[in-house]
């Protein structure tokens, strides 16, 4: 039922897909609306498995890197070619750049480009956008490239998901009381100053300071364990934490 508020993950894998775990994206659904969340290697054919992709309402992308962003290429090629035409353009909510870079891969020209399939619409910190009874909320975060994390609100109930961030106020301020915080542990420690990415302790404390009432970690990098990274996580938040696996579907 997509007026329930829930989530299902789509895929979690950092930096690039694995057998059987295609990297980020997400499928949210609430008030009536469908709308795939970030489109990393892989999530285009799991995305089937739980919903026509022409009933979409929507597209929403963190940022341009190729982990959450390359299966835009595929759901151009499906809808375009492969008989999953939606009845009128998706809004897909994605940095300003988004639109250059398909029409480049593709070798087509950018204005128009990719027209009666996608509507390209930027995003910026604060940018809303309502699809039935689900309001999408855009909050600049920290990273080494425009990035935005989540806030999705329902009926009263709030997802907040991290995209890609390094610790920053704003991914607090971005999951502050949220019933379920999605959220990145991508790295074992920072190195020489790095902070483009959170550590398991980092995905714990922001869950704290936010004070969520439940925290999934996802996006666990190639240097991390999923279980163990969850394990840190929780003890830093000393709330509800669980990994998140592909193919499972949380209420929010």
């Amino acid at each position: 039922m997509i007026d329930d508020f829930s989530l299902t993950v789509l895929g979690t894998a950092s930096p690039h897909p694995a057998p059987d775990r295609p990297c980020s994206g997400y499928l949210l659904r609430g008030g009536g609306a469908e709308v795939w969340v970030d489109a990393g290697p892989g999530t285009f054919a799991e995305l089937q498995r739980h919903t026509d992709p022409a009933r979409l309402s929507a597209v929403w992308i963190s940022h341009l890197h190729a982990d959450h962003s390359a299966d835009l290429l595929s759901a151009v090629y499906g809808l375009a070619y492969g008989g999953l035409t939606p009845p009128a353009p998706v809004p897909v909510y994605a940095p300003a750049d988004c639109a250059q870079r398909l029409a480049g891969f593709l070798g087509r020209p950018v204005p128009g480009f990719p027209g009666g399939i996608l509507d390209l619409r930027p995003l910026a910190d604060g940018h809303t956008a309502r699809h039935g009874g689900l309001l999408l909320t855009a909050r600049a975060v920290v990273h080494d490239v425009e990035a935005y994390g989540l806030r999705a609100t329902c009926a009263g109930r709030v997802l907040a998901y991290s995209g890609d961030s390094g610790p920053c106020a704003a991914l607090t301020a971005l999951a502050r009381d949220a019933d379920l915080f999605l959220c990145e542990a991508d790295i074992d420690a920072h190195h020489e100053g790095e902070q483009v990415h959170l550590t398991p302790e980092d995905a714990g404390a922001a869950a704290r300071a936010a004070g969520v009432r439940e925290l999934l970690v996802t996006h666990v990098g190639p240097t991390l364990d999923r279980e163990a990274a969850t394990a840190r996580a929780a003890a830093v938040f000393g709330g509800p934490t669980t990994a998140a696996r592909e193919g499972i579907t949380r209420r929010v």
